[in-house]
């Protein structure tokens, strides 16, 4: 809400023409300021112009500026030339210059907002192009002239003023800006008020801008705060700031709520309030107290930000058996302090009537959670505790029944009507729901109302240590030097499965049913858990078995006496075991040398027996093989047999002719004829070419040619079995030292062959074995 004003700006504005040449002015002459007029006896010159004047907005192009000249030559013989922004520079184009006359002429309208002078250089050369002066400065001034409107900084002026202000209170600014000259009247700028939209109640300085309250008593309440400021110009919006001038009051004297037992944080009603000050403001914004009724602190009251009402709530639960109503007196305020001239509210203060409703509150225990410790081990049936409930219902009374809710080990056992927890079964000390040695259970207590309600009760019970087991060595045997002064003796520790305090310390001592330990040996404590075994004197070399007794420090203290192997060496000079007593330090892990020497002679037993096996085995399957190829050696070759082969026909006599693949030289010593072959009798009568020997490959890369023309010879020799039998391209030799398992030698004789031996192959001959053995 804000008092709007209708700002107008004038102007006072005043265009002079200072430059020679303005439109309706005489045009301007030559200018020759380096030429000063006849004198006696002599002319001066000076290559100087003053600054030259134009006014902005010139429309009459092109239009004379000025005319420079040089009394160096003649006129003719001097070319003029300028150069700077404007001429060859951005923005191009806007001055230019005759060269022969000098004249410089404007071409181009100027904006002296934008440019508010141009600075030139100008030169004079001969048409030799020779400088005949040197180059000076052109200055052109642009006059201002009134072109441009005042703008203001901002469309809106806001501004804000309290209520009841006194006259002349500084409201607001308002702003406007000028594109023109500011050191001329073109820029002056003028404010006035045009409209404010009712009773006339600020002013503004002209000259400033400035506006200010000229009335007193302004009210916010009764002004008329709907102006708008909307202008052609621009408006100033000024807000009459409210002061707290009216108290909040209740709309009724008494409020009757209801709340529930049992329960917190729920709301239970609202208290409704009326403030005339600016909504959502401090002056507005009421502030509840409960000022009497409450002496538990168990209501609160909140302020809704957005209806200005007071929330009643309950922060502790109520108990309907304690208190049935609640009286409270209330009372509202405001953020910001009341002015100390405002008028006090008629109904500052209330009353608020809070009735409890009554409900079945659930059982409450006694001690929740409940913690409690028991022995490890504990037998079934040991009594743990009595996780009892009450029921806060007095006024209706019933009854409570316990039970399990959480138990994870099934450890525990509950009765029903007591709550009274014991044991029954026990409990592993190595149970995984053993949490840092406590075990939690939850257990429910529930009444018979309808609906009814249940509790939980946390029950934590503490498992006690207690002393078990007695310490062991680890580890119960070890290695020292047969001198008492050699190496650093026998480092012994000990462990204990139970928890602490029935562990560490320990206490070693030799066994006192063999009193002549202790002359021979000394222990000595080294820390809680280790000692440490010397000699007393030197002790024979090999493996002597000591006794020790252990004991932890638990209560009762558990003790056990053990076994010590210790294995006695002779030692260099650095206290370790030279390496001949290595046999020794192996009796220390408790094998005697005895023990091991009949352990080598065991082995080696087993391998000479795996050994007479294996020969007996090898003997046998070479006499089988020498029963089953006996008389086979004589003239093996490795033949390629087709058994289902049929030939060339009835007259094919000759179809595994072997001469024909032998070599020549192979049978020229066997004294074969080397003429001509005979030919096959289904052989052509005119056939007479003999067959040229041919010639061995004699690279890899040739046998492949090798065997496609043998086949081909092969096919088309009449000498040579037919096409279709099974021909034999090579012939290893004779005189094999290998058996041949070849199917047509074995075919010989099978009748004086043994093959009972093929049982003796093995699974794989089993076949064979039944298809030729013996049934």
């Amino acid at each position: 809400m804000g008092a709007a004003l209708l700002l107008a700006l004038g102007l006072l504005a005043q265009s002079l023409c200072l430059s020679v040449g303005v439109p309706g002015l005489r045009r301007p002459h030559t200018l020759y300021p380096w030429h000063r007029g006849p004198a006696a006896g002599r002319v001066r010159r000076a290559w100087v112009i003053p600054p030259i004047s134009v006014s902005e907005n010139h429309k009459r192009l092109p239009f004379p500026l000025v005319q420079i000249k040089s009394d160096k030559q003649q006129l003719g013989s001097i070319i003029y030339s300028i150069q700077g922004p404007g001429v060859d520079e951005e923005p191009r184009g806007v001055f230019s210059i005759d060269k022969f006359t000098g004249k410089v002429s404007l071409n181009a309208m100027l904006d002296r907002e934008k440019t508010d002078r141009f600075r030139l250089r100008a030169f004079a050369l001969d048409l030799g192009g020779s400088t005949l002066e040197e180059p000076t400065d052109l200055e052109i001034v642009v006059v201002d002239q009134n072109d441009n409107r005042p703008v203001f900084r901002q469309e809106v002026f806001t501004g804000r003023v309290p209520e009841g202000a006194v006259p002349g209170t500084y409201v607001t600014r308002a702003e406007a800006t000028d594109a023109d000259d500011p050191e001329t009247d073109n820029a002056a700028l003028r404010y006035s008020i045009l409209e404010q939209g009712g009773p006339q109640l600020f002013s503004i300085d002209p000259h400033t801008g400035e506006i200010r309250t000229v009335q007193v008593g302004l009210d916010r309440e009764v002004a008329d705060m709907s102006g708008d400021g909307l202008t052609a110009t621009a408006s100033a919006i000024i807000t009459l700031e409210d002061v707290n001038d009216n108290a909040p009051e209740f709309t009724r004297g008494q409020f009757f709520l209801e709340a529930t037992e049992a329960v917190s944080g729920v709301d239970v009603g609202r208290l409704e309030v009326e403030d005339r000050d600016l909504p959502g403001s401090p002056n507005w914004v009421a502030r509840f107290t409960i000022l009497e009724g409450d002496p538990d602190r168990q209501f609160a009251i909140r302020t809704d930000p957005g209806t200005n009402e007071g929330v009643l709530s309950v922060v502790k639960p109520l108990d309907y058996e304690s208190r049935e109503r609640y009286d409270l007196k209330v009372a509202a305020q405001n953020e910001a302090p009341l002015q100390p001239a405002a008028p006090r509210a008629a109904r500052g203060q209330a009353r608020v009537s809070v009735r409890v409703r009554d409900v079945n509150e659930a059982p409450v225990f006694q001690e929740n959670p409940l913690r409690t410790s028991l022995a490890e081990g504990a037998a079934p049936g040991t009594p743990v505790a009595t996780f009892s409930a009450r029921d806060p219902d007095t006024r209706q009374p019933q009854r409570l029944s316990y039970s399990k809710g959480y138990d994870p080990a099934d450890w525990l056992q509950v009765d029903g009507a007591t709550g009274r927890v014991q044991t029954q079964r026990v409990l592993s000390p190595a149970s995984p729901f053993l949490k840092d040695g406590w075990y939690r259970a939850i257990i429910l207590a529930r009444d018979d109302a309808s609906p009814p309600s249940t509790a939980t009760g946390t029950l934590s019970v503490e498992i006690l240590e207690v002393n078990d087991h007695a310490p062991e060595l680890s580890p119960p045997w070890g290695s020292l030097c047969s001198i008492p002064d050699q190496g650093s003796g026998l480092l012994l520790g000990a462990t204990d499965e139970d928890l602490p305090p029935h562990g560490a310390p320990f206490h070693f001592q030799l066994s006192p049913r063999l009193p002549e330990l202790a002359r021979n040996w000394s222990l000595s404590q080294v820390n809680v858990s280790h000692a440490r075994l010397r000699p007393r004197l030197q002790v024979q070399e090999g493996l002597h078995r000591l006794s020790l007794l252990l004991q932890d420090s638990g209560q009762p203290p558990q003790q056990r006496e053990q076994p010590l192997n210790v294995t006695v060496c002779r030692c260099g000079l650095d206290g370790a075991c030279l390496p001949g007593a290595a046999a020794l330090r192996a009796g220390g892990a408790g094998i005697s040398l005895g023990a091991l020497v009949i352990m080598l002679a065991s082995v080696i037993l087993l391998l000479l027996l795996a050994l007479l096996v294996a020969l007996l085995a090898r003997c046998r399957q070479r006499s089988c093989d020498k029963r089953l190829l006996h008389g086979l050696q004589d003239d093996l070759r490795d033949n390629i047999l087709n058994y289902d082969e049929q030939g060339g026909g009835e007259e094919d006599q000759d179809a595994y002719d072997m001469d024909q693949l032998r070599h020549p030289a192979e049978l020229a010593a066997l004294g074969a004829p080397l003429g001509r072959p005979s030919v096959r009798r289904d052989a052509p009568f005119s056939w007479a070419h003999p067959q040229a020997p041919r010639v061995l490959p004699s690279s890899p890369s040739d046998i492949a040619d090798f065997i496609s023309e043998g086949l081909a010879a092969v096919d088309g020799d009449p000498t040579v079995p037919p096409y279709d039998t099974a021909l034999i391209y090579d012939y290893e030799g004779d005189g094999s030292v290998a058996g041949t398992l070849s199917s047509i030698l074995s075919s010989l004789g099978d009748e004086d062959q043994d093959y009972g031996c093929l049982w003796d192959w093995g699974p794989r001959f089993a076949r064979l074995a039944d298809l030729y053995g013996p049934p």
